[in-house]
């Protein structure tokens, strides 16, 4: 019988190699998500990379589910009609009874087939619809809660979507539904209502309550298993939402999350333990030669650099070369996303490198949307003065050039005093008196609607951060969206960047668990669990100033060590987990014809990265990667480091990704 194996798939922890092949023939496979083509937040991220990986998986019988809006679809969906028979006689049903179903192509990676639902359009069933989820499962949606009346409609469509493809099919296939999240997990509960044949996973990518009880100050981890999950809920008018979301984590063959510390969050606040752990990865897309990787990061410094010397205007008494940048990120929550700590730690490190006669300067960058007008006033000045001031140095060497040339086309070596004349130094001294200002460079690039209430503005002036010439940590913050990518401690790891975690999130448990040493690689991770805020700010600023005093050459060793970790953060690996909950799912709801034999990982299975193969990465014995020293660095100490023999060494530890065992790619109209 098909998947008559165990849950290992990989070489990551718990997961070895399959030594069978996968019979996709007779299955299919729905992904339901309200970020399907619809970006709102990092989930969107995660099925986007994912899917090129799952399309290559199940071919032409995978299809993702999500909600139709019509911005995103003009520029992200091809429309097309349904390839699959069953599909289309499934969607015309639908039309014609009063939906508006969508079926193309979303135009990513691997260009998966998607099945988008306009819920505006039938949001004249809500009424009757939330009648009936009362009556069958006793929640009540409240008339003001739109993103539940959204869940609401979205989760009977995509129920009555997975109902109507099994009853068009003479032969029905076995059919794996996998739900994200609490907005989609509605339809799992109305499949698993309704006694449809259908294989259900349901993953949270956060658990609802944890989201609020974090941003709500109180000791969250520590005081888990006392919550009163009820109570809490309904003290933050979320009952319903909460209610929809377990409901679909007990319904579901298979529960999964994205991390460990989820997974105890969803024990104690779900009550159910889950049963995969699927970890987030990307599609890591490898540089064919180092220098590659080193370049677009010197373009990258380059350009921020440029955003420094405009904004820094008149107060530029610092080396631009030992200068540097700082980033946090994210949606503006203040305390679950730790700006709070890192604003106070910041506070300390700029007492430190004072008090040490520090020659670097950090430059801490605020990335969260706030409600903002416009930009203010100082922040475009200080861009166009130094437009201004380049436009100058470009007239003065022309001119200067000019001379030059003549002088050498006289057989002439030039004197050097007439080579600027005085409209030279009158254009270059209008230059300088332009470059001077009476206010300290502005802490944010916009005007806040709410400036008294903002907390990072509140906690800069509770600190004293102003961005004077005598701090050593100057601050700017931008209250703006990212909408190129949301940025992540993963994709920071893949661009080589190091980063900070906690023991609280996803990402840096990962990182404890797969690592032996994860600062030697660029991956410091504060301990937010079994510390105190004072302790853990404390280690924070001992890790930035640790950071602050690495020479160019030992941070360039510990960015190479950081990119090479990107091999286990890739979805050739981590994608097998999904494979082995859909194995999961699978052998539950069809036990005649799928077998699944679990197997309890033991300590010598998986892989662990271990110390770097080189000295360790302390200031003080770290060398050079670069062929060329820096400045001031003494080259006659013994070279202990080999960027090619390390890396080699590194690579030993983690298996390269075998194919994918899966014995064919064959459409259900084959079958029709």
């Amino acid at each position: 019988m098909p998947l008559a194996r165990s849950l290992s798939v990989t070489s990551l922890s718990g997961l070895e190699e399959w030594d069978e092949e996968f019979d996709l023939e007779d299955a299919v496979l729905f992904e339901i998500a309200w970020e399907v083509a619809n970006k709102v937040g990092g989930i969107y991220t995660v099925i986007q990379t994912k899917a090129r990986l799952t399309a290559e998986e199940w071919g032409e019988n995978y299809f993702l589910v999500g909600p139709y809006v019509e911005s995103n679809v003009r520029t992200q969906v091809e429309l097309i009609e349904p390839t699959n028979p069953i599909l289309k006689r499934t969607i015309d049903k639908m039309n014609s009874s009063g939906c508006k179903v969508y079926f193309g192509r979303w135009l990513i990676e691997g260009s998966p087939y998607v099945v988008l639902i306009d819920v505006a359009f039938t949001a004249w069933s809500l009424d009757r619809w939330k009648t009936e989820l009362w009556d069958l499962c006793a929640i009540g949606v409240p008339w003001f809660d739109r993103e539940a009346n959204d869940a609401v409609l979205f989760g009977f469509l995509t129920a009555w979507l997975l109902g109507e493809f099994a009853a068009q099919s003479e032969d029905p296939p076995h059919i794996v539904a996998h739900f994200h999240e609490w907005l989609a997990g509605l339809g799992l509960v109305l499949c698993r209502e309704r006694q449809l044949s259908i294989a259900t996973i349901f993953t949270t990518h956060a658990t609802l309550l944890g989201r609020y009880l974090c941003a709500g100050n109180v000791d969250f981890y520590n005081n888990l298993a006392k919550f009163n999950v009820d109570k809490e809920a309904g003290d933050r008018q979320i009952y319903h939402r909460y209610c929809l979301e377990r409901a679909a984590t007990h319904c579901a063959h298979v529960f999964t999350t994205v991390s460990q510390i989820t997974a105890i969050e969803a024990e104690h606040l779900l009550k159910r333990k889950p049963d995969v752990i699927t970890p987030n990865g990307l599609n890591v897309k490898k540089f064919q030669a180092v220098h590659e990787f080193q370049n677009l990061h010197a373009q990258s410094k380059n350009r921020i650099q440029e955003f420094v010397r405009g904004h820094f205007y008149g107060q530029l008494d610092f080396n631009m070369d030992k200068c540097l940048f700082l980033f946090i990120a994210g949606r503006y929550e203040f305390s679950n996303k730790g700006a709070d700590l890192f604003l106070e730690a910041l506070a300390r490190l700029n007492y430190l490198l004072r008090v040490n006669h520090s020659d670097v300067t950090v430059i801490a960058f605020f990335i969260m949307p706030a409600r903002t007008n416009n930009f203010n006033v100082e922040t475009l000045k200080g861009q166009a003065v130094r437009k201004q001031l380049w436009d100058t140095a470009q007239t003065v060497k022309e001119r200067f050039g000019k001379k030059l040339y003549e002088s050498l086309l006289h057989g002439q070596l030039p004197d050097v005093s007439k080579m600027l004349d005085k409209e030279d130094f009158t254009i270059m001294k209008r230059a300088i008196f332009a470059t001077q200002r009476q206010s300290q460079p502005p802490v944010c690039t916009h005007n806040m609607l709410e400036d008294n209430g903002d907390p990072i503005l509140n906690s800069v002036r509770r600190i004293g951060l102003f961005n004077s010439s005598s701090d050593r940590v100057k601050s700017s913050f931008h209250p703006l969206h990212l909408f190129f990518q949301w940025t992540t401690r993963t994709e920071c790891t893949v661009m080589g960047i190091p980063s900070i975690s906690t023991n609280l999130s996803g990402f840096g448990c990962f990182m404890e668990e797969h690592i032996a040493d994860p600062s030697a690689y660029g991956i410091y991770i504060l301990d937010r669990r079994y510390r105190g805020v004072d302790e853990s700010c404390n280690q924070l600023t001992s890790y930035l100033f640790q950071f602050c005093k690495q020479s160019r050459r030992q941070r360039i060793i510990q960015r190479n060590r950081t990119e090479r970790l990107s091999d286990l953060l890739d979805w050739k690996y981590l994608g097998r987990y999904y494979i082995s909950a859909r194995h999961m799912a699978l052998a539950k709801a069809f036990p005649d014809a799928f077998m699944y034999e679990p197997n309890e990982p033991t300590s010598t299975t998986g892989f662990r990265y271990p110390r770097p193969a080189s000295v360790p990465p302390s200031p003080a014995l770290s060398r050079h990667s670069s062929p060329r020293h820096s400045e001031g660095e003494d080259n006659d100490e013994d070279e202990r480091y080999d960027e090619d023999v390390e890396a080699e060494k590194d690579r030993l530890n983690i298996r390269q990704p075998t194919s994918l065992p899966f014995k064919n790619k064959l459409s259900l109209s084959h079958q029709t």
